[in-house]
């Protein structure tokens, strides 16, 4: 019987993939062997001893400290391209917002309440400041073509776009989906001279935080749009809006607003609605839910973004997974344990990512508890865990 903890507001869509004759789901869990979370910061969260596995019901993981939860033995994983097409359809809106000034335009409207009969001419008088550029025929640029950027720049050729995409490691699986009319830039400062319009699907880490700076817009056509539906922390606030006043660009749609771009002339500021669809919330939930009960069940790994991709059927034999340091010199120990205690190891698996590695072992016999707490001991090592057939 396994223990799950959901945090924030969860969808119970969990129910079709865990057998809840084995799971035991609630908000109120309070030592659970792993948790289910949307948006809630994890960073000052305590970790309980039985905890083995967080999952986050999104792609970005800013909110968990991935690697000091791999530290304690814990797999992190999230759900790349579950919300993919709700942040693509919100793309699709904000490219048809930056054109026209919709957004300006129903306000307007607004204003005309009670005026009568004479509210048929004065739309046709004012909506000319409202107008703009039809979205056929103009270039969209989009850098990061993986779940989320590879649905827009389809979507962008499906709008009769010319497309180019920039994205120097995307994986052979996104590259086959994207529509063969799409150009492949080689390089970011090509995309940039391109493009009327450029949106940005990256994550954010060191690399990209603060990227869409003066350095970055200074290489876009004059009076292109931004579109930034990642994280509001790529951007330098204080260069987007220079650059809006300049007219260097003429739009700035962002899906994270944050004060100092509120209210700006330019700036489309939406509530961060990307993932929030209920199809999205479902689609995240159903994968991080799989993705947990095969890691329990199993210990196979997939879409973890601490430890390695390790695809494995059920267990045949009595299994021990080792979480560990990816550090040379320590599958030689693991065997040579092994042999001390007299236990056979049938298969064995060694995967690593970053800074983190996992072991997995197929034993002939039953491990004494001796021979785990051996393992257990070594400072290279973060978890052990056995799986019964």
């Amino acid at each position: 019987m396994y223990n799950i903890k959901t945090i924030n507001d969860i969808s119970p869509v969990y129910s079709q993939v865990l057998d809840m004759a084995e799971y035991t789901v609630s908000p109120e869990c309070a030592d659970p062997d792993a948790i289910i979370v949307r948006s809630a910061d994890l960073h000052s969260m305590e970790k309980n001893p039985s905890l083995l596995a967080i999952g986050r019901a999104g792609a970005g993981y800013n909110n968990i400290p991935v690697s000091e939860m791999g530290k304690k033995g814990v797999v992190v994983f999230n759900a790349p391209g579950a919300n993919a097409n709700a942040v693509k359809e919100l793309a699709l809106a904000a490219l048809l917002l930056a054109s026209r000034d919709i957004v300006g335009g129903i306000e307007w409207c607004k204003t005309l309440s009670g005026q009568g009969a004479a509210v048929p001419k004065m739309v046709e008088k004012g909506k000319s400041q409202f107008v703009g550029p039809e979205l056929k025929g103009k270039t969209l640029g989009v850098i990061g073509l993986g779940g989320v950027g590879g649905l827009v720049a389809n979507a962008g050729r499906a709008l009769d776009m010319d497309v180019v995409g920039y994205d120097p490691y995307i994986s052979v699986d996104h590259a086959w989906r994207l529509s063969r009319s799409i150009h492949h830039a080689k390089s970011q400062q090509e995309l940039l001279a391109m493009s009327d319009y450029v949106s940005v699907h990256v994550p954010l880490m060191d690399a990209t935080r603060g990227s869409l700076n003066k350095e970055f817009i200074s290489g876009m056509k004059d009076g292109a749009v931004l579109l930034n539906l990642s994280r509001g922390e790529l951007a330098v606030n204080a260069d987007v809006i220079e650059a809006l006043s300049s007219g260097k660009l003429r739009r700035y749609v962002t899906d994270f607003p944050q004060d100092d771009v509120i209210g700006v002339p330019g700036v489309i500021a939406i509530p961060h609605l990307g993932a929030s669809t209920p199809e999205s919330e479902d689609n995240c939930v159903t994968m991080v839910a799989s993705q947990i009960d095969a890691y329990l069940r199993t210990g196979s790994i997939l879409n973890s973004v601490n430890y390695p991709t390790c695809e494995l059927s059920r267990p045949e034999r009595v299994r021990v997974m080792l979480l560990h340091a990816n550090i040379p010199n320590v599958i030689g120990p693991i065997a040579s344990t092994m042999g001390t205690y007299g236990i056979n190891i049938d298969t064995m698996v060694n995967k690593s990512k970053g800074e983190f590695a996992y072991t997995v072992l197929d034993l002939d016999g039953e491990p004494p508890q001796a021979l785990l707490e051996t393992l257990k001991k070594s400072e290279s090592t973060y978890g052990v865990r056995v799986i019964r057939p």
